[in-house]
């Protein structure tokens, strides 16, 4: 896993902050890394935000949040109605979210997007990660689009075969109105676990963009 704090034990509470500009964002980048972390560590504190997600969007983050977090100590999940594609324009109003309800989380680890992601609306809650949420490991996890933004990760999260399926699982059961998109299958996220476990040496992986990691 990540190299966090060495006196953070594993009987000692985690607390985890996801940050997701669209309602399946999370679970794509790191749905698997986020489960393999509440198997290890069951005191595991999460906070989840999801910026844009109305109707039933908003319907399906709330049921897969649920179902993702569903061994977390305590889970609190955000599910916002920014409107999706205008992040730039609403950047104030984000930020101003962000330190009223989650600055005083003081998370350990921040999973999120690529400050240099290709989706704006990724950029912005990126930024606004490294804003609000300083001093925390910030790890920034990868979702495969029409743009071909994928990039060199220099951080790996080794994901067996149970959680893999188990992460698929959860995006298969929650999120039916992505199915009519052509890229928005089982066999797209796990051919690139695949490719990511075999440069991390395993048989599947999540990569992460990290730039400062405390060794």
């Amino acid at each position: 896993m990540f190299a966090l704090d060495p006196a953070l034990g594993r009987d000692r509470p985690l607390r985890l902050v996801c940050l997701g500009a669209h309602a399946d964002d999370v679970e794509i980048g790191a749905g698997g890394t986020v489960l393999r972390l509440l198997a290890e560590r069951p005191r595991t504190e999460v906070t989840l935000v999801v910026f844009s997600a109305a109707g039933e969007r908003a319907d399906e983050a709330r049921a897969s949040a649920a179902d993702l977090l569903a061994d977390a100590a305590c889970a609190e999940a955000h599910v916002l109605d920014f409107r999706d594609g205008f992040f730039p324009s609403q950047a104030t109003n984000i930020k101003a979210f962000a330190q009223t309800a989650l600055e005083e989380v003081r998370p350990h680890l921040v999973l999120t997007h690529r400050r240099d992601d290709a989706h704006q609306d990724h950029r912005v809650v990126a930024d606004v990660a490294w804003q609000t949420f300083r001093g925390a490991t910030i790890a920034a996890y990868e979702v495969p689009k029409w743009d071909g933004d994928l990039d060199r990760p220099n951080a790996y999260v080794a994901l067996g075969p149970d959680v893999l399926d188990r992460k698929l699982a959860v995006l298969d059961a929650h999120f039916a109105s992505q199915r009519d998109k052509p890229w928005y299958d089982a066999e797209t996220f796990r051919g690139l676990a695949r490719v990511r476990g075999v440069e991390a040496g395993a048989r599947y992986a999540e990569a992460f963009h990290c730039a400062k990691l405390v060794w």
